[in-house]
């Protein structure tokens, strides 16, 4: 044995307080942003199915939400409306109505909660009543008359006190709207988090529980990516910056930390992964069923979009993990 020579890589493994030394990926309570969604009504705690923990509120429980987050650590919330269906409407107007729900919501957590970081999911689909997001004519969806429904939409989330703007319509052309728009409007200092790069995935399905705002018709496959195609990441994130976003998403995170990483090393702006529902869903299911250790799966997880490339996770795990960090920092 004295003739072999080998690296001794396991030094730096020898106990927990070397490992913690040596560490490279370090995930942090400010590295999350939490989902909410408010739904009309009273008295409302509906929780979502397919999404175990996961709630709509209605306005009179989301202020026992927010102090939950807010007594965890957690520094940023996305929000999300789901009207009645009777609201709903061809154009979604309900998206930018002075008094919706994301405006609504929005008022009551920068007024109780100032120091929180509020961001709007600027999209149409939870409002229309054919589920897609955008303006419809016969099955096609319109992207150019979609555009200035997005900016007013963004707007009045600004008027509300948004502190970010998040589209996530996949409109052509829709980060330039927007920006125009709230620039008219005054609001040149708020950032667009762009939905920049947003593949049309099957791992969304549990959401559409959680917003009501499953497509009437067809699919959502000619505005959203295919799965198939990392080039084109490029392409979209590439038009995104130039039209003015801040930060970009994304979205699915687990079947793209390729595109994660390749979208980290060619753009310098923050770089969100979403964190989906059904990768959330997945987790929770294997967790009940005994098969996994839920809170092992979920650090490694999200250190793995870390590693991958990720400045912040949109993650419905928000709020455990951040119960995790705290109690491991005790």
């Amino acid at each position: 044995m004295k003739n072999i020579s080998f690296n001794r890589h396991r030094r730096l493994r020898a106990s927990a307080g070397m490992r913690a030394l040596v560490r490279e990926t370090q995930l942090h309570k400010e590295d999350l942003i939490y989902p909410i969604f408010v739904i009309d009504g009273e008295n409302v705690k509906n929780e979502i199915n397919s999404m175990p923990g996961i709630y709509q509120l209605s306005m009179d429980n989301l202020g026992a939400e927010m102090d939950e987050v807010v007594s965890l650590g957690i520094k940023s919330v996305i929000l999300f409306g789901v009207p009645f269906d009777h609201d709903k409407d061809e154009q979604g107007t309900g998206a930018f109505h002075h008094n919706g729900l994301v405006q609504e919501a929005t008022r009551f957590i920068k007024k109780q909660y100032p120091e929180v970081i509020v961001i709007a999911d600027t999209c149409l689909c939870e409002y229309t009543s054919h589920g897609h997001c955008g303006v419809v004519e016969g099955e096609k969806i319109l992207n150019d008359a979609s555009l200035d429904l997005l900016a007013k939409t963004a707007i009045s989330q600004a008027e509300a006190g948004a502190d970010i703007i998040a589209p996530s319509n996949m409109m052509d052309g829709f980060v330039a709207a927007i920006r125009a728009g709230l620039d008219e409007a005054g609001y040149e200092d708020i950032p667009i988090m762009s939905y920049a790069v947003k593949y049309a995935s099957a791992f969304y399905g549990p959401f559409r529980d959680a917003a009501n705002g499953a497509p009437q018709f067809g699919d959502r496959k000619t505005y959203q990516m295919d799965p198939a195609n990392r080039l084109e990441a490029f392409r979209e994130a590439e038009s995104d910056v130039a039209e003015g976003a801040d930060f970009l998403i994304v979205k699915p995170a687990l079947s793209y930390m390729d595109i994660i990483r390749d979208v980290k090393n060619n753009f310098n702006l923050p770089i969100v992964s979403y964190n989906v529902s059904g990768e959330y869903s997945m987790v929770k299911a294997a967790a009940q069923n005994g098969w996994i250790d839920e809170k092992a799966i979920v650090m490694e997880m999200l250190t793995g979009l870390k590693r991958a490339g990720s400045d912040l996770i949109i993650t419905y795990f928000s709020k455990e993990v951040a119960r995790w960090i705290n109690e491991d920092n005790q």
